[in-house]
């Protein structure tokens, strides 16, 4: 953990030092050219600089060790920084979006050389090079503010980019667009920072699990000769390093605690040390030399192909010292009328077999 949080503020105090080069070169050149869109450019790098210190800042409170208060670490407060850059991001587009208006409705004359060229041309490389290296970083140490960093630093090139063109189009046509091109600078400013909060808000509030993951997480599970499958897979990330998860295995109902507190144990590890995920797991007992379990249970299946959104059928177990047959249904979304089906469902196995008592008990598609 320690060695993460190390390299992720060593990779930000770069990208400080990178920023701050470029918004000194850029501020002098825009006042010498009197130009909108320079200025917003260096503008626009500073904000990546302050970034980069509220990264440092998320991350050494991220990196405290777990407490009596925050059981679950401090993992999370990653995310809260993402947003705080995402917010930071989003007041300079405003910012510059006012400036730009006024520049168009005002236009004033510009005066551009061949060094101005030179400085954003260099600055062009230099936010190429420093998103490249920002987003592959991010992915490597599995930081969000890393590679929305990386993200930013190179829509900043395309920026640099776009003013370098208007520069060219001034110096060689003698057209003033810089107004214009300040303009469209600070809609493309605003978009990274909605697209960079979007994905923070939506990890925040919980997503769906990944699916490489979640399929690892059953391959392992099932590579287990006594375990028919795994099911209700729910995995919890408190930060990028911290996950913790629950699932049911199937097993058979003859088992004794001993061996399912030991293929428990077996499962836990050997997720743990390949995923370094924190798993906990619940049972579903199947039934055992039993013809009329097998029987009613082909019944279920056959009834809901009539019902394309009922996704997964599990848990099915019959007791039959009660005549209780317990299952867990996993329904679309889309679907409005569950508990409707459920009992049109139980009425039709009723009549089928008038002795036993249906439960169904409704699962959500947490994950694939």
């Amino acid at each position: 953990m320690m060695d993460r949080n190390k390299e992720i503020i060593k990779v930000s105090i770069k990208g400080i030092a990178t920023n701050v080069v470029l918004v000194i070169f850029k501020a002098m050149v825009g006042f010498l050219a009197n130009s909108t869109a320079i200025i917003l450019d260096a503008v626009n790098n500073l904000s990546d600089a302050l970034s980069s210190i509220i990264t440092i800042i998320g991350t050494k409170l991220a990196g405290k060790n777990p407490d009596k208060d925050h059981p679950y670490g401090h993992g999370r407060v990653e995310y809260l920084t993402a947003s705080v850059v995402a917010i930071i991001v989003i007041i300079a587009g405003l910012t510059s979006l006012k400036e730009s208006i006024e520049k168009i409705i005002e236009p004033v004359v510009t005066n551009y050389t061949w060094i101005t060229l030179t400085v954003v041309s260099a600055g062009i490389i230099t936010k190429l090079v420093l998103g490249r290296y920002f987003k592959k970083k991010g992915l490597e140490l599995d930081s969000s503010s890393l590679t929305a960093s990386g993200t930013d630093a190179l829509g900043d090139a395309i920026i640099s980019l776009a003013t370098l063109i208007a520069a060219l189009i001034t110096i060689i046509f003698k057209i003033n667009i810089d107004g214009w091109l300040g303009a469209i600078i600070s809609l493309f400013i605003l978009k990274a920072g909605i697209d960079i909060i979007r994905e923070t808000i939506k990890t925040i509030i919980g997503s769906r699990a990944d699916k490489e993951t979640t399929d690892k997480i059953k391959e392992i599970i099932c590579s287990f000769p006594e375990v028919h499958g795994a099911y209700d897979l729910i995995l919890h990330d408190y930060g990028p390093t911290e996950m913790y998860g629950s699932v049911h295995i199937e097993v058979d109902d003859n088992m004794t605690v001993h061996e399912l507190d030991t293929l428990s144990r077996l499962i836990t590890v050997k997720v743990y040390q390949e995923l370094h995920i924190i798993l906990t797991i619940g049972v579903y007992a199947t039934n055992t030399f039993d013809t009329l379990s097998n029987e009613i249970k082909d019944t279920v299946k056959e009834l809901i192909k009539h019902y394309p959104l009922i996704m997964q059928m599990h848990g099915f177990y019959v007791k039959r010292d009660s005549n209780v047959v317990s299952m867990d249904f996993i329904f679309d979304f889309k679907e409005k009328n569950v508990l409707h089906i459920c009992n049109e469902i139980k009425e039709k196995l009723k009549q089928a077999y008038p002795d036993f008592t249906f439960y169904i008990n409704v699962d959500r598609d947490f994950s694939d």
